[in-house]
């Protein structure tokens, strides 16, 4: 009645606090620190009456029928939404069109006596205009890398003139002073002489 879930191993028809870890049945450790324990509250695994809902599954089928239940076959109401999975469950190849077989588990509704079967949205559906919109970005990606390339090429050309300037500059100022140095020593000399 107040929500709490059963929990299997719980040998009580209470609710009792348990102290849990993240993996722990009854616990959704997302959020939270790395190894991080909390108590949780959770009912035990006894059946009573005080249980509003009580939620089962059938595992294993007996001698007789159960009607309701193993008597009548329900149809599927959902099926698969993905394109690979549609293929899958009707056998079919990647050149048969998966568009057609959603419509088998679709919804059918009539308004104003037309009937409309509303079918879901198949994902990772390989169209043309999926094909195209890839190679628009391969390619947009490519000439990206082409452009990048070229620009890094031309950086170092120009870098490399410039450090030939520099080097050309440095070697004309070292000369001149070279020559400005050859100079005064000739003429220290003529003065000495």
């Amino acid at each position: 009645k107040q929500g709490f879930a059963m929990k299997q191993g719980v040998l009580t028809n209470q609710r009792v606090r348990l102290l849990m870890s993240p993996g722990d049945q009854c616990f959704r450790g997302y959020g939270r620190r790395k190894g991080e324990r909390r108590r949780k509250s959770v009912r035990g695994c006894i059946v009573s009456s005080d249980l509003a809902v009580l939620n089962l599954v059938i595992v294993k089928k007996g001698e007789k029928e159960l009607p309701g239940l193993t008597t009548d076959e329900k149809p599927r109401l959902r099926g698969p939404k993905r394109a690979s999975r549609i293929r899958k469950m009707f056998n079919l190849t990647k050149e048969d069109n998966v568009r057609k077989y959603v419509t088998t588990y679709g919804k059918t509704t009539e308004k104003n006596g037309v009937k409309h079967v509303h079918c879901p949205k198949i994902q990772r559906l390989v169209t043309a205009v999926t094909l195209r919109r890839k190679a628009i970005r391969k390619a947009a990606k490519k000439a990206q890398h082409e452009k990048v390339q070229t620009e890094a090429q031309e950086y170092q050309k120009l870098v490399s003139q410039r450090l030939k300037e520099q080097r050309e500059r440095r070697s004309e100022s070292l000369a001149k002073k070279r020559a400005v140095r050859m100079a005064s020593q000739a003429s220290k000399e003529a003065v000495e002489a």
